[in-house]
């Protein structure tokens, strides 16, 4: 029997393949959209904002602005070969069968770092591939659990992207909010219950003329990014060459980026590991909670959202304190779906939560 290759062959190999797959458009080269890019990368920095809901028009390079976002993802460290990306300092984290191990006193677990996945899920996905299965046949003859990990055991601690999110089917969008909402998967089979943890941001992107979501389907998305077409004809233009550049040559045009890539990178890790030292003063919270009561937003999500949000885009400008200026960058995105829809309001929800911010800023 041969040998295990050496770690740094391996590693060699693994980018060797990575290169190789389908190149991704850099997040860097994304010209204007700069809501989206910024509710995308403070979600990033702290995932307890709760994802981002993109809607707009189509052919505004929606997909392509999340997709983009694999190559900014931070490592973590992981236990090797488990399925479920299990976090070896956190039993929050942490599969059934590495958590078992933790348990029994096995603190040796091997352990790598590893980029953040970002799983895609697919409009025609079965319940069964998003949640998982549990083979009742092995369970019967052999009395063991085998469960085979879905979707959303792979997106534990990393990203799910819903495209076309307004599509998906009714009862997949309540197995999605159920997960989302309290990080588990519980799957239940015949008398056999397997629980899981799928802690994940939750990203969909949808054309508002192809149908609106739910609105309890709103409220659990953190952040709303509204994309629109650019206008302005030079962009336009810019924008097209910088597609077609990309399309002749995909590997040198992402290496002309590389530079800005990777300072865009340092830059979000060194924003995630400061994260904890940012304050924000009792009398801005009042402010924020005051907004949200006067414009009627059911439940406190608005309150915490905005609370966060502020905080990672502190953090992000590489500040330890929220000015008001980082509220009334974030305050429309976090709260502009929370509100109530009125039929016969032709004004855009974004405005009337700036004016309300203005109103009780001022």
């Amino acid at each position: 029997m041969s040998p295990p290759p050496p770690a740094a062959e391996q590693e060699a190999k693994a980018s060797g393949a990575k290169e190789s797959q389908r190149p991704v458009y850099p997040f860097a080269a994304i010209v204007g959209q700069d809501e989206m890019k910024l509710c995308l990368l403070l979600n990033v920095i702290d995932p307890k904002i709760g994802g981002v809901m993109i809607m707009g028009d189509r052919g505004t390079g929606k997909s392509t602005t999340v997709r983009s976002l694999v190559d900014l993802l931070p490592d973590i460290r992981v236990v090797v070969g488990d399925p479920f990306n299990s976090d070896p300092d956190d039993p929050e984290v942490m599969g059934p069968e590495v958590r078992e191990k933790v348990l029994q006193g096995d603190s040796d677990l091997p352990v790598t770092t590893a980029k953040i996945t970002m799983v895609d899920l697919p409009l025609g996905a079965t319940e069964d591939r998003v949640c998982g299965t549990i083979d009742i046949e092995k369970a019967l003859t052999e009395g063991v659990k085998a469960f085979e990990p879905g979707l959303l055991a792979k997106a534990n601690r990393g990203i799910l992207y819903v495209d076309e999110v307004n599509l998906l089917d009714d009862h997949l969008v309540d197995v999605l909010l159920d997960s989302a909402a309290s990080g588990w998967n519980t799957v239940e089979r015949e008398g056999i219950s397997i629980s899981h943890p799928a802690r994940f941001i939750l990203i969909g992107s949808g054309n508002p003329e192809e149908g609106e979501l739910r609105p309890q389907l709103l409220d659990r998305f953190g952040m709303h990014a509204q994309v629109g077409t650019v206008r302005d004809a030079e962009l336009r233009v810019k924008i097209v060459e910088e597609r077609a550049r990309f399309d002749r040559d995909p590997k040198g045009f992402r290496e002309s980026y590389k530079e800005e890539q990777e300072k865009l990178q340092e830059q979000i890790s060194s924003a995630r590991s400061n994260l904890g030292s940012v304050q924000i003063d009792h009398d801005l919270r009042v402010k924020i909670s005051k907004v949200c009561s006067e414009l009627n937003v059911d439940g406190l999500r608005g309150d915490i959202v905005t609370n966060r949000a502020s905080k990672a885009l502190a953090s992000l400008k590489g500040r330890d304190k929220v000015t008001v200026e980082d509220i009334a960058t974030v305050i429309p995105n976090c709260l502009r779906h929370r509100l109530r829809k009125d039929p016969l309001e032709s004004i855009d929800s974004g405005l009337l939560v700036i004016e309300k911010f203005y109103e009780v800023f001022s």
